[in-house]
């Protein structure tokens, strides 16, 4: 009889899960590293820009957006979402060259760790959005019920994008720079601040095609009217999640190999 392990075999998929969690635990470690309040700040930040959001837009549109700080909350966090997730994404390989050059970790780790540690960012920002709906008498829809819905959209697309990011941006370091400052575009290019029904002819016709465009007006159905996505509507933002994953996920796996002759 052969004698038994003295450990209790582990699958790949467990230990990964450990070091995608380890990533995510770094991650947050780091970014508040020295910081008084630590994760607190997840929570001040949206408060704090949504003040200076509400004196600046607010009386250019109090006729227009009725309950300005939560329309704007409630599209601030999933763009910061998906613009953290990335952003952070984009980098990931390289700024984790010492450990890959070392050890085997499989590469995709890095930026689906970025994706989880801005997940939890906006985690913490959508309870600083539950604290202004209670200052502010917002009420509290059944339809709140599908956050969790929306988030998996938004981090589906997230992590396709921060994949398709990774690797392309780790060969082509131009590409970095681009996306920086594309992100801001891409942001004022998304009703965040402002009513979408102030865009007309060919803008309200692009919009169609901008992902957050949808993503946003999704999450204001859901926290803000208290409306029920239709499923045109759910199956668009599932599509163009899964839809960018695998383009990001194809590109990944088609690069990854050359990653070490660029870090």
């Amino acid at each position: 009889m052969s004698a038994s392990p003295s450990a209790p075999f582990k699958h790949p998929r467990h230990r990964y899960s450990a070091l995608l969690q380890e990533l995510v635990a770094r991650d947050i470690k780091v970014k508040y590293r020295g910081s008084l309040l630590g994760l607190l700040w997840s929570v001040l930040s949206p408060l704090l820009m949504m003040v200076v959001m509400t004196i600046v837009f607010s009386y250019m549109f109090e006729n227009d957006i009725p309950n300005y700080p939560i329309y704007y909350l409630s599209g601030y966090i999933i763009f910061t979402l998906n613009s953290e997730a990335t952003n952070d994404g984009m980098y990931s390989i390289i700024s984790n060259a010492s450990l890959l050059k070392k050890v085997y970790v499989p590469k995709y780790m890095f930026p689906l760790s970025k994706v989880f540690t801005a997940l939890v960012n906006a985690l913490f920002s959508i309870i600083a959005m539950f604290i202004i709906m209670l200052v502010t008498g917002t009420p509290f829809h059944a339809t709140l019920l599908l956050l969790p819905v929306l988030l998996v959209y938004t981090c589906l697309f997230s992590a396709g994008l921060s994949l398709f990011l990774a690797a392309v941006g780790t060969r082509f370091r131009d590409l970095c720079f681009i996306y920086s400052v594309a992100v801001y575009a891409w942001m004022f290019l998304t009703p965040i601040f402002y009513p979408d029904d102030k865009l007309g002819g060919f803008a309200a016709t692009l919009m169609n095609f901008n992902p957050m465009f949808h993503l946003v007006n999704y999450s204001r159905n859901i926290i803000l009217y208290g409306t029920l996505p239709s499923l045109q509507l759910n199956l668009f933002c599932l599509g163009i999640g899964l839809g960018m994953l695998a383009i990001g996920w194809f590109t990944f796996r088609r690069l990854q190999k050359s990653f070490i002759f660029y870090i």
